[in-house]
């Protein structure tokens, strides 16, 4: 779905290296947290649309992981703010 916006807005796609890291990275986070990948990347997409509503954000950095401790799971998101927006934009409108 992100790679198709991207190539609709004329944004570059990710070579094969950086989908095969992605889709590697996301295979080792289902292993330590039991959460299939295809979970794992619904939850990032949907973080990006509804954090992008209040802020601009730099997506090719945009990094989501299940930490494990013990009994617990985290949800660890680093997601650089490129600025913010001064209106919110409603994404059904």
């Amino acid at each position: 779905m992100i790679d198709f916006l991207k190539s609709v807005l004329g944004k570059e796609a990710p070579g094969s290296k950086n989908l095969a890291k992605e889709r590697l990275r996301l295979v080792l986070v289902h292993d330590r947290a039991t959460v299939s990948p295809h979970l794992l990347e619904s939850l990032k997409e949907d973080l990006i649309r509804v954090i992008s509503n209040y802020m601009e954000i730099d997506e090719k950095t945009l990094d989501v992981q299940l930490n494990r401790e013990d009994d617990s799971v985290a949800l660890v998101a680093n997601i650089p703010i490129i600025k913010m927006k001064r209106t919110y934009q409603d994404a059904k409108a």
